[in-house]
């Protein structure tokens, strides 16, 4: 090299390094045990994969409130948007459909009800539209009551 510089690889400094190939390392300023330090970075992807969701999937971005109260309720949105996320992909794992919230929510976008005032009897009869058996399988998810107010197509039938 020049001015009289030499450089060297040091082989034994390679092997010793070698033995933590593979390892992982925490430094932390907290006086927490080691498992519970180990345990709270073993879980660290869901807090990653919850940002990535709340960033990516439901599209949150950031707004520029100047008041405690609007900064406050926007936090609660953005909570409850994430939990609701969360709450569909546990009862969709718990019934057994196969789909990610983001399918059966467009799935669920195809979902219409129809309510229909008859002129004689002035009575409104409710339908919602399943046409497909996974839209079948969606339904059942959830009460009966939480389609009525789903997409409402209003209609008035013509003597």
């Amino acid at each position: 090299m020049a001015n009289g510089v030499k450089v060297a690889i040091n082989k034994n400094k390679i092997n010793e390094d070698e033995q933590w190939d593979g390892s992982k390392g925490y430094i932390t300023n907290t006086g927490l045990p080691v498992e519970v330090v180990y345990e709270q970075y073993r879980d660290l992807w869901q807090i990653e994969w919850a940002y990535r969701i709340t960033k990516g999937i439901l599209e949150l971005r950031p707004m520029f409130h100047f008041t405690q109260k609007r900064i406050e309720a926007h936090i609660c949105i953005c909570f409850v948007a994430y939990k609701v996320y969360k709450e569909l992909e546990r009862i969709l794992q718990t019934s057994g459909i196969k789909l990610s919230v983001d399918k059966v929510l467009d799935i669920a976008k195809t979902i219409t009800t129809i309510k229909v005032k008859l002129p004689i009897s002035g009575e409104t009869i409710t339908k919602t539209m399943l046409l497909t058996p996974i839209h079948e399988s969606i339904a059942k998810l959830f009460d009966e009551n939480f389609w009525k107010s789903f997409r409402v197509t209003h209609c008035q039938s013509q003597e």
